[in-house]
């Protein structure tokens, strides 16, 4: 996969929904725009997996419920199978629980289908690049859950039964093993390119995993994650 930014090339896109008149729509729909490629298509999270293991493309239009392996199962998988593939959901839920299963299995855009295609373009090109979208009612279902879980963690903390160290094994609002040392390495200061030395990945996918990061921390920047991390004991060594 090219790390780099995608304006101004073609965008090469899998479309994968279980409701074939759905996905044909959207396949015809994308396929007519002039930057769009669409390179294949999937009836579930299975052939989505394999899809994209065929033909390496820059984001998947992925629906959440779908039969045998779903979107949120499937996202886990291409996560860590192809973390610079971008994986945008588009579905007909919006609630706090669906939201954050997807955010956490590592997806960077959510989508209901009210969208239109204009809108779904965006996303699967902003994801490509690096960058989260999501339309209106959903960023209010994850600042609701947000305030929820900040809520949860400022009770957790003050307990007498809470971790010393956020890196154990049960990392808080669930980051994942590989994002709970990216934030570590974060709060001791380091940036996206000595990061991305230090973990021997590209920058584009350190800087995919800290978009996930902020969100799932509820953090608006840098500072506000470094934050996070010292008041969850992520800037000692991880």
């Amino acid at each position: 996969m090219n790390p780099t930014s995608t304006s101004g090339r073609q965008l090469r896109i899998i479309v994968a929904d279980d409701q074939a008149s759905v996905r044909e729509g959207l396949v015809l729909l994308l396929g007519a725009l002039p930057d769009i490629e669409v390179v294949a298509s999937a009836a579930d999270g299975r052939q989505a997996v394999d899809q994209v293991a065929a033909h390496q493309p820059d984001a998947i239009l992925l629906d959440l419920h779908m039969p045998g392996l779903d979107g949120v199962e499937a996202t886990r998988i291409l996560t860590a199978e192809h973390p610079d593939v971008a994986i945008v959901v588009l579905t007909t839920y919006f609630d706090d629980a669906s939201v954050l299963d997807a955010l956490h299995a590592g997806a960077r855009g959510y989508l209901t289908k009210d969208a239109d295609r204009k809108d779904i373009a965006h996303a699967l090109r902003a994801a490509a690049d690096g960058l989260a979208v999501f339309e209106p009612r959903v960023h209010a279902a994850l600042l609701s859950a947000a305030s929820s879980a900040v809520a949860s963690a400022v009770s957790s903390a003050a307990g007498p039964s809470a971790p010393e160290n956020g890196t154990a094994d049960t990392t808080p609002d669930g980051l994942t093993h590989r994002e709970a040392e990216i934030l570590t390495l974060i709060a001791q200061g380091l940036t996206n390119p000595e990061i991305a030395d230090r973990l021997f990945l590209s920058r584009h996918t350190v800087k995919s995993h800290i978009n996930r990061i902020f969100l799932k921390t509820g953090s608006r920047d840098r500072t506000a994650a470094m934050i996070y991390a010292r008041r969850h004991g992520f800037d000692r060594d991880f």
